[in-house]
């Protein structure tokens, strides 16, 4: 099975939870869409411990760190949802999206299109702050009005009981691991985080 990794916005976590995932699953790992540096790819590489794990090249890869349509534009560039074609593997594949649910990656497309195009179920990772319910729950509705499948739920930053319960609660989804603010990420702390994932996975 494959995983598409999306949040609710950018610098959510998504690359440490696929790192995690990647981890948890001994999953291989593939990031469509690379703006600006570093790569997200090198990152997971560098947090995985298992030996199964193949890291697959990206589709797309844009020197700025921008929205892939406008990264792409700068390069005098563009992208088509018929780029995107599943690497060759007999593993699972985790696959990180760029950004959030809607952000565009052409003037018709949004980065959540690249996984309805691969029918591939998504894992919404939700970083905790201030005004996050409201940006989670309309996610949500995005998702749910236009029946893109959700696995569940990875909260990601210090702890909010009323956040994350008012979130579960509304959202229905699945809560599949609560990521700490983390001071350190390391090998060593990807491997507890992703044991502790596996705990929940199959509940």
């Amino acid at each position: 099975m494959n995983y598409f990794v999306t949040a609710i916005g950018t610098d959510s976590g998504k690359t440490l939870v696929s790192a995690v995932l990647v981890e948890a699953l001994k999953a291989d790992y593939w990031k469509p869409i690379q703006a600006g540096i570093p790569m997200d790819t090198t990152t997971v590489k560098e947090l995985v411990s298992n030996e199964i794990t193949r890291f697959h090249n990206e589709t797309h890869v844009f020197k700025i760190p921008a929205s892939p349509h406008a990264a792409a534009k700068f390069e005098h560039l563009a992208i088509q949802l018929d780029d995107f074609v599943l690497p060759e593997t007999t593993n699972d594949i985790v696959i990180e999206g760029a950004g959030g649910v809607l952000v565009p990656i052409n003037q018709d497309d949004y980065v959540i299109d690249i996984a309805k195009e691969l029918s591939t179920p998504v894992i919404l990772v939700v970083n905790l702050y201030l005004g996050c319910i409201n940006h989670t729950l309309l996610t949500v509705d995005y998702l749910k009005r236009n029946e893109v499948p959700v696995l569940g739920i990875v909260f990601n930053g210090e702890s909010n009981f009323e956040s994350e319960s008012i979130i579960e609660q509304k959202s229905g989804y699945k809560v599949l691991l609560r990521l700490p603010k983390l001071s350190l990420i390391n090998k060593e702390i990807v491997k507890y985080w992703a044991d502790e994932l596996m705990l929940s996975w199959y509940e």
